[in-house]
């Protein structure tokens, strides 16, 4: 017994080993049979279905009325601009204002010395008052001689020499209070006042300086700068197709509110909030430069907006009737022409010259080689590359890659992080878990069959 109990732990080892073998081998092969066809629905790939078309952005081609807004570089201006300058000399007293302030008209700035001036209205008027003496005595004695000259007590040429005496001091009175007015006026510009209501930049001479010694000295500068004018320029051969393309139909002039209205476009690409009206056009042509000069006014009550600065003026000067606005992205433009991709209901795709005629907010409007209710192709070019010719693409709304990128930004906010983890989580369990309950056998077997 003990004899046949050894032979018997010796062989089962063995035995266990061949039939562990020969159930892998079932199982593997099975395995290498169900694979195919799950994948392509019947061994070996054999009838598998084709792949699904691929998906390319479209839009809908609408019809409307487009502005055609011109951007033109501009530079702005104060709209009245003021020197302030010495108008009496003499020695600069003091300065009565703060430099960089808003000003009143007529707010005093500067004060000269008044001495000389006060001296000469004085002087002018004890002349004055000599002259009106005079003009009394004269007119009495004229008055006296009146009735004696009719009662031939005097002669007639003493009668004509006192009225002639009476109506000279009369004028030496005029003469008088001519130069007393010419006396206060200059004794007024003693005292410099503002001429218009504006901001003042620096004062250009300090106390204690003459001024106005032969020549009316500047002292400081007043600009109004609420409106201010925005002045640019254009191209004349622009301005030259723009009324060609009017007289031909193909273009309409702007109208409504907004027809002569104007943007400001600052230096950093900001857009000035307030709209600017259209003053003129300027009638000559320079012949240095071939461009014609715009003004335009704008509001500034803030005084956001400085004279001297650099802008972009955006001035819609025309429409285009039932015109097209696609992506610029949509459309190729070479020498032989601008062409871009017709999607067709059936999902074929076909290319389409078209004729452009300018940008508007990153858009080509299109004149031609379009109709209303067409998908054209924005996206997915790339995938045509790879695709047979010939071959359908299944059509989807395009949607700007800003918009689009927005939601997927938020997606993490919105509480979809679990779900995301969770389908990494599904391999890795399908790895772990038993397939068809054969790999966990296969892997506990080995482990048994190492124990024995």
């Amino acid at each position: 017994m003990p004899v046949l109990h050894v032979s018997h732990l010796s062989v089962s080892p063995r035995r266990a080993a061949v039939v562990f073998a020969a159930a892998l081998l079932v199982v593997l092969a099975g395995c290498g049979k169900g694979q195919p066809t799950a994948a392509g629905g019947a061994p070996g790939g054999a009838g598998a279905a084709p792949p699904p078309p691929p998906e390319v952005g479209v839009i809908v081609a609408k019809a409307s009325n487009v502005g055609l807004v011109t951007e033109l570089p501009g530079r702005l201006e104060a709209s009245r601009i003021a020197q302030v300058r010495a108008r009496a000399a003499g020695i600069l007293q003091e300065r009565l204002f703060r430099e960089g302030s808003d000003v009143k008209a007529g707010q005093p700035l500067f004060r000269i010395d008044a001495a000389p001036y006060t001296a000469a209205a004085q002087s002018a008027q004890a002349s004055l008052a000599r002259a009106e003496a005079n003009a009394v005595q004269a007119k009495a004695l004229a008055e006296r001689y009146k009735p004696l000259v009719e009662a031939n007590a005097v002669s007639k040429q003493e009668y004509l020499n006192a009225v002639a005496a009476q109506k000279t001091a009369e004028a030496d009175v005029a003469v008088g209070r001519a130069s007393v007015q010419t006396a206060r006026i200059n004794l007024g510009y003693a005292s410099v006042t503002a001429p218009i209501s504006g901001r003042i930049g620096r004062a250009l001479v300090t106390e204690g300086a003459l001024v106005g010694q032969g020549e009316t000295t500047q002292l400081a500068v007043i600009q109004q700068i609420n409106p201010v004018y925005v002045n640019f320029t254009q191209s004349a051969n622009d301005v030259l197709k723009l009324r060609r393309a009017m007289e031909a139909g193909q273009f309409k002039r702007a109208s409504g509110a907004d027809a002569a209205s104007v943007r400001v476009v600052l230096e950093d690409g900001s857009e000035y909030p307030m709209p600017g009206k259209l003053l003129f056009s300027d009638l000559t042509v320079d012949s240095t430069t071939g461009q014609v000069t715009l003004r335009a006014e704008v509001p500034n009550p803030n005084g956001v907006l400085l004279p001297g600065l650099y802008v972009r003026v955006r001035l819609e000067q025309a429409q285009v009737s039932n015109a097209i606005t696609v992506p610029q992205q949509a459309v190729t433009r070479t020498q032989q022409g601008d062409t871009l991709m017709v999607v067709s209901p059936d999902g074929k795709t076909s290319t389409r010259k078209v004729k452009i005629s300018a940008a508007q907010d990153n858009q080509w409007i299109v004149l031609e080689g379009l109709q209303p209710g067409e998908q054209v192709m924005v996206d997915g070019f790339q995938k045509l590359q790879m695709m047979p010719p010939g071959a359908t693409v299944k059509a989807v709304p395009w949607t700007p890659i800003a918009a689009a990128g927005a939601p997927a930004a938020r997606a993490p906010a919105a509480g979809t992080t679990p779900a995301a983890g969770a389908a990494p989580a599904g391999p890795a369990a399908a790895a772990s878990s038993p397939a068809a309950g054969q790999p966990a056998a296969a892997a506990s077997a080995p482990a048994s069959a190492a124990k024995q």
